[in-house]
């Protein structure tokens, strides 16, 4: 991916990060955005900005913001923005507000990027699901909701927008920064009795989302798509 310019909404850790790293490593231009300027720099920092590196504060969410992110055109814009803070509620209980959050965030934040977005012909935009949609739980009817969205959404743009490839990536259990808030001091605890419930063995790592990110962008014949990697989540 030498000298190609790719822009990371939600880059600024977790799997955003991990992906921003792999990119820099082959050789590509790395934008990275957020909403936490504490983050951003955060990942400066780890990253080593190496001269091809970066940022930007953005709320995905507000259109103003969204359309002067992606005015410069690229080869490649990601989407790994997550609203953890407020997705998990039983629904007699669901605040009407948070719920309004984690879809301005996991659906119409990518609906704005992809509306306002300048991408090369044969470029991609690519976002990110996730395994709610397929495996819900008591808690989960937004986030199940929003995932599921998103993918119709996927579909529907690799048609209108094409050629540009449009596809989305949607992990499993992934030992993120999210379930410091989700868990709190049980996160270790939490995540080993996952993995022992999936085939894989093994809750997925920020740089195992990062290499299908990779994968889904850079070939030319995939659009319209969803990847899990989710290590046998949804069979189980």
């Amino acid at each position: 991916m030498r000298n190609e310019r790719v822009l990371i909404v939600g880059g600024g850790s977790g799997m955003g990060l991990a992906l921003a790293r792999r990119l820099l490593g082959a050789g590509a231009e790395v934008h990275i955005a957020g909403r936490s300027a504490r983050r951003l720099a955060g990942a400066v920092r780890e990253l080593g900005d190496p001269g091809k590196l970066t940022t930007s504060v953005v709320d995905i969410g507000d259109e103003d913001g969204v359309r002067a992110l992606v005015a410069a055109e690229r080869d490649h814009v990601v989407v790994t923005a997550v609203e953890a803070v407020g997705s998990y509620y039983p629904i007699r209980d669901f605040p009407l507000a948070d719920a309004r959050k984690v879809l301005a965030t996991k659906v119409l934040g990518p609906w704005l990027v992809a509306k306002h977005a300048k991408l090369r012909a044969g470029g991609s935009i690519t976002f990110t699901s996730g395994v709610a949609a397929y495996r819900p739980g008591p808690g989960s009817s937004v986030l199940a909701t929003a995932n599921g969205a998103l993918e119709a959404l996927v579909r529907t743009l690799a048609v209108e927008l094409a050629p540009i490839r449009v596809n989305v990536v949607s992990p499993g259990w992934v030992d993120t920064g999210i379930w410091d808030v989700l868990a709190g001091a049980a996160k270790n605890e939490r995540l080993a009795a996952m993995a022992a419930k999936l085939p894989a063995g093994r809750v997925g790592r920020p740089q195992d989302i990062a290499a299908a990110f990779e994968a889904v962008m850079t070939n030319g014949f995939l659009t319209g798509e969803t990847l899990h990697v989710d290590g046998g989540h949804r069979l189980v």
